[in-house]
């Protein structure tokens, strides 16, 4: 005999994956104009989807308060599930995509900065000896910028020192060297001692941009009054050797101006090298496809080699 429950679990949804992305748009975009910008939708039918939203399931998501429309206790706990019901709907169709496909025509990765970008370069040549039909679209991040890219899911892993909030971090080895850098002429060198953070205070900090365009800006090695932020570290490097700043450096990206000599690590207390852990970061590893596999695995071979190398070196 068919539970008297039966019908009430089995009807269909009421609500469109549409009428959610709306919501969701409201919330993210701060406002209906906002949200109409970014769907490329008119503000009346996305005022209308959510609307109908509210009018199906009984609730106010928002209220407005001046011009602003604020969320209500009901409508955060509506915002939550919706955002994960669009992730998951985005993964379902990706994951179908790739089961129709097999090995990925197009494979997207996004790579900190601070890793060596010859040894990227050096993989994705060994990838492209056993896969030349696959295009690979690499993401250079800064700071948060792979959170970004993980959450909008534009790529298939990160490399990044960062474990964004509910991911899972692989630790690779072989992690890149940090070290604090000035043109030999800068005032920093003339003290002609052991250097502390507080002496760093004094001078220029030469920053490369975050490129997560949410991102708040706060995330920085040392707090000074005077700072430079680049969009790329190229310029920070070029910035440094021109004597403009300090900063902390990716040895492996400035072995050249070290031996040029116009660049100098400064003798920092505490030591001037820091090791930053790198990790590989799947926005959800059930979905890996086969190509992103093998890549992932052929990046993790090569640093194995590297950190081998380094080990047997006296």
């Amino acid at each position: 005999m068919p539970s008297q429950f039966g019908n009430q679990y089995s009807t269909n949804p009421k609500i469109t994956l549409e009428q959610w992305r709306c919501l969701v748009a409201v919330v993210e975009g701060g406002g209906y104009a906002q949200a109409a910008e970014r769907l490329h939708k008119s503000q009346s039918s996305v005022s209308y989807a959510v609307q109908k939203l509210e009018s199906v399931l009984g609730v106010a998501a928002f209220t407005i308060s001046g011009r602003k429309a604020v969320l209500t206790t009901a409508g955060d706990m509506l915002y939550r599930h919706a955002r994960q019901l669009l992730e998951d709907a985005s993964a379902l169709e990706l994951s179908a995509r790739r089961a129709s496909v097999g090995w990925e025509s197009q494979i997207s990765i996004s790579v900190e900065v601070l890793f060596p970008m010859w040894l990227m370069l050096d993989c994705l040549a060994l990838f492209g000896e056993e896969s030349p039909q696959t295009r690979v679209e690499v993401y250079e991040t800064v700071i948060s910028g792979a959170l970004e890219v993980l959450q909008k899911g534009k790529v298939d892993f990160a490399i990044d020192p960062r474990i964004p909030l509910g991911h899972n971090g692989e630790l690779l080895p072989a992690s890149p060297r940090v070290i604090p850098v000035a043109h030999p002429e800068h005032p920093l060198h003339q003290l002609n001692r052991t250097l502390t953070v507080n002496d760093l205070r004094n001078y220029r900090h030469l920053l490369v941009r975050d490129s997560n365009p949410q991102s708040d800006g706060k995330t920085l090695t040392v707090e000074v009054a005077k700072r430079w932020t680049l969009s790329n570290i190229s310029s920070v490097i070029g910035a440094a050797c021109k004597g403009h700043g300090f900063s902390w450096l990716p040895k492996d990206k400035i072995l050249n101006e070290l031996s040029e000599k116009s660049l100098k690590i400064l003798p920092l207390q505490g030591g001037s090298e820091r090791v930053v852990p790198m990790y590989l970061i799947y926005p959800n590893r059930d979905d890996i496809g086969p190509g992103a596999r093998r890549l992932a695995e052929i990046i993790r071979q090569r640093l194995g080699e590297l950190e081998a190398n380094e080990q047997a070196s006296p």
